[in-house]
C-alpha cells in the first residue's frame, strides 16, 4: 500500500510539472513593433526629433545633432512639416525663437540641398512669402547673403521657412531614425 501511495504522489508531481512546462519555455527575446526614442527625443512617424534649447550657428547646430547620433531635420512631407509647426508652437518660448533645419544653399547660391545631399523637392518647399531672398544685410555687410534655412514663427504662420545668415545663433531641430525595441519575455 505504501508503495502505491508513493507512486501516486510521484505521478501527481510529474503531472503538475508537465502542465507548467509548456507555458514556460524560458526567456526569449521578441521584437517589439513599436519605435523607441531616447530620453529627450520625441517620436513621430518612426523618427525621433530633438528640439534644442541652446542657440548656435547652423554649422555648430549640425555638429551638435551629429554628436547625438542624428542630423539637422530633413522635411520629407507636408505632414512632417505640419507636425513640426505644431510642436514649435509648444516649444517656442519667445517670438524670436527660430530653429535651424537641415537645408542650405551655401555650396551654390539658389540650389537648396538637404544635409543628406538630396536637392529640395520643388513640390515640398515651405518658404514664407518672398523667401528665400538672400538678403545681404542693411549695408551689405553679409556679401554671401543668407544661405541657411530656419523655421519658426510664434504666430504659427504656415509655410514658415526663411533663409538666414548661417552664423546667426538659433535653436535647432535634430532628427534620427527611431529604433525598434526588443522585449525580453522571462517566465517566473
Amino acid at each position: 500500500m505504501k508503495c502505491e501511495s508513493n507512486l501516486t504522489e510521484t505521478l501527481s508531481k510529474i503531472k503538475s510539472c508537465s502542465t507548467v512546462q509548456p507555458t514556460c519555455p524560458g526567456p526569449k527575446v521578441i521584437d517589439d513593433p513599436c519605435y523607441k526614442c531616447e530620453a529627450g527625443w520625441e517620436l513621430h512617424g518612426g523618427k525621433c526629433y530633438y528640439f534644442s534649447n541652446n542657440k548656435s550657428s547652423w554649422n555648430k547646430s549640425r555638429d551638435e545633432c551629429r554628436a547625438k547620433g542624428g542630423d539637422l531635420v530633413k522635411i520629407d512631407s507636408r505632414e512632417e512639416q505640419s507636425f513640426l509647426e505644431r510642436r514649435l508652437r509648444d516649444v517656442m518660448t519667445r517670438d524670436e525663437d527660430k530653429f535651424w533645419i537641415g537645408l542650405t544653399d551655401s555650396a551654390a547660391e539658389g540650389r537648396w540641398v538637404w544635409v543628406d545631399g538630396s536637392s529640395l523637392d520643388q513640390s515640398l518647399k515651405f518658404w514664407s512669402r518672398n523667401e528665400p531672398d538672400n538678403w545681404k544685410g542693411h549695408n551689405g555687410e553679409h556679401p554671401d547673403g543668407e544661405d541657411c534655412a530656419r523655421m519658426g514663427a510664434k504666430g504659427g504662420a504656415d509655410d514658415c521657412w526663411f533663409d538666414a545668415f548661417c552664423s546667426k545663433p538659433h535653436r535647432s531641430i535634430c532628427e534620427k531614425a527611431g529604433v525598434k525595441g526588443q522585449i525580453k519575455n522571462v517566465c517566473d
